[in-house]
Order: C-alpha cells, then structure tokens, then sequence
C-alpha cells in the first residue's frame, strides 16, 4: 500500500530529545578526556588513574557535571521544540504525531477492472440510489487517470426522505473501497468542534474525530459520512463568533486549502485533500449554497415495490429465513403498498428481524 507525506509541518526531531542529548554529551565528554590523555602523553595502561573520572564508577559521571549535562540537555531540547511546535504539546499528543512522521498509508484502487466492480456491486444492492454509485464511479476513474493516488472521489451529498439507505449506501461503499470510515451525525455535533476539534487554551480542548481517526489508524483517505446534515445550527460564543458545522468543512472540501489544512488543536498543518465525503439530507433548505457549491448533489427517490422486493429476497437469503416468511413479508409489503403506505428500509428491516426472530425462536413441548 503506497505511503504519502501527511504532516507538512516541520516535527520534532529525535535526535533533539533530552535523552539523546544527554546521551552524546556524555560520551562527548569521555572521548574528549581519552584524547587529552593521549595528547599528554599518558600510557594507556596509567589514564584510568589519572583521570579523575574514573574515581567513579565505569560510565558514571561527577555528580555535579551529570547536573550540567542535564540542564544543558534540557535547555536545548526546550529551544528546539519552540522551533517546530507553536504550542507545546503533551507527550501522549506528540506520540500520535510521531507515529505519521514518515507518512501515512493511502488506500488505492488495484484497477480500473476494481471500480467497475464496486460500482456493479452497489448498483445491485441500491438500485434507487444509482446516480449516486454513476458520480462515484465516474469520480474514481478521473481521479485515476489523473494519476493522482487512492481511491478518492469528489463529495457527494444524498439528499431524498428518511429511511431509505442512504447512510447504509455510503457504509457499503466504505467497505467496497476497504478505507475506514467515520460517522458524524450532524443533530447532535451543532459546532465544528467534535469534528475538527478545539483550540488549545479551551477548557475543553482536544483534537477532532477526524484528524484523531486518521493519526490512529495512520491513513489519509477515510470515507467522512456527515449524516442530516441540514439539521446542523450554527452557535454564536460570547464574542459573537460562529462556529457552524458547515463553515468549519469549507476548507475541508476546497482541494487547496484541504492540502494544507491546520488543525486548531495540534497548530500543524495536514494534507486532508484525500478524504472522501458523503452527505445526507432530507431537505436541502437551509443549506449554504458555498458549500452546496462544493458538493455534488444528488436527489435519492424512495425505492419502488420491486427494489423492495429484490432487497427482501437478498436480505432473506443471506439471513437464510425460509421461503415461506420471505414471501410473507413480500406480500405483507405488497399490501400496504396498494393501500399507498410509505415504505422505506427501516420498515423492511423491522420485518426482516422479526422474521429472524420468528424463524429462531425454540419449539415449545
């Protein structure tokens, strides 16, 4: 799997930890007395004797040198980390950033016979949602004649009525395109913090989910899935400062300013332009058209009576329910669709479970 640079900022060098230092100044020193000895003329077999470090025990130093090398050591590692970090971070903060300092893994495309394939596979299981897997599709095989690494495509937002699998069409193709993924649900994340986190001198500051999923599992192209996110408001601080879901993902979805995005908390800048994104909505109102200028949007309708069909006879072969309650639950379906119910993918799913559980339950004697 190919690697690319993540963190652009310049790090802390190993070679610069207090440690290290230490460590070479100590030997600095002995190898500095072995030549003032040898400039001097002393037999080898005399110089233990006649240098005082060696009144101390072997690879020991005088207290009172041991102190200066510490503070020495001290002093330039503090100088060396207000070089690279504006603040400084903690120890468990700098080993996160230590673990991507040689890159970070991006997930690729084996072929353009692989994206077929995935835009095969979600078209069979989401037929409804079919312009959404033509964009993907397409969006894969342009980002690859580019030559440009990972499976990445441009952002996508679903937009239909609840319940009919959106959020579980942008799952699949996660697991199609085999990159983690992540989901916010934009009702309960009102301010940009949970994603992109917080600036350090906050009470409650900390790193985003985001940038944290991607220096854990060190890769650089996730699949973000931002789900109702029409529902997401906009709270004002004490200052009069906004800080809406939307603003904060503006220089997230811009390809030059996501290459070099800087995270409020960690104050370094990352390469963020491999993310894929998918979005959802059940109404585009409210929606700010900079960011619907960023975004492709796609109208989702609710499947018909045969897509339903089709998925309860796969969902019932791989759950193996007998043919008798697949055909029960299409008939019960086919019912309230001539009674003109609405059907989305939570009611077929209820329906599936309980057919699961009817299937399973233990014969009573």
């Amino acid at each position: 799997m190919p690697k690319i640079r993540f963190i652009l900022s310049k790090q802390p060098d190993p070679a610069f930890d207090e440690a290290a230092i230490i460590k070479r100044l100590t030997e600095f020193y002995t190898d500095l007395q072995d030549k003032r000895q040898i400039s001097e003329g002393i037999p080898q077999e005399k110089r233990a004797a006649h240098n005082e470090l060696w009144q101390y025990p072997q690879n020991e130093l005088p207290k009172s040198l041991e102190i200066r090398i510490r503070r020495w050591a001290q002093k330039i590692h503090r100088r060396h980390l207000k070089e690279v970090e504006p603040t400084r971070l903690s120890r468990e903060d700098r080993a996160m950033l230590e673990g991507c300092r040689d890159g970070v893994e991006i997930f690729d495309l084996r072929s353009a016979h692989h994206i077929d394939e995935i835009a095969a596979a979600l078209h069979a299981e989401f037929p409804w949602v079919s312009e959404a897997t033509t964009h993907v599709w397409r969006s894969l095989h342009h980002n690859r004649a580019s030559d440009r690494p990972g499976a990445r495509f441009s952002p996508v937002l679903l937009d239909g009525p609840p319940g009919i699998g959106k959020s579980a069409w942008a799952k699949r193709l996660a697991q199609l395109l085999e990159t983690p993924d992540m989901t916010l649900d934009a009702t309960g994340e009102n301010a940009s913090f949970g994603l992109v986190g917080n600036q350090r001198g906050w009470a409650n500051a900390g790193p985003g989910r985001l940038i944290s999923l991607m220096l854990m599992r060190q890769v650089a192209n996730p699949l973000v899935i931002i789900d109702e996110f029409e529902k997401s408001g906009s709270p004002m601080s004490d200052k009069g400062r906004s800080f809406s879901l939307p603003n904060s993902l503006l220089p997230l979805l811009e390809d030059l300013t996501a290459s070099r995005w800087t995270c409020p908390y960690f104050q370094n800048q990352f390469d963020m332009s491999f993310i894929n994104w998918v979005f959802t909505s059940n109404s585009q109102h409210g929606l700010p058209e900079p960011l619907l200028s960023r975004i492709r949007v796609v109208s989702v309708p609710s499947p018909t009576q045969e897509q339903i069909n089709g998925l309860v006879l796969r969902e019932a072969a791989e759950r193996q329910l007998s043919t008798l309650i697949a055909a029960a639950i299409t008939t019960a379906l086919a019912e309230a669709f001539e009674a003109g119910h609405q059907i989305n993918i939570r009611t077929v799913k209820r329906m599936l479970d309980l057919g699961s559980d009817q299937q399973n339950r233990p014969v009573l004697h």
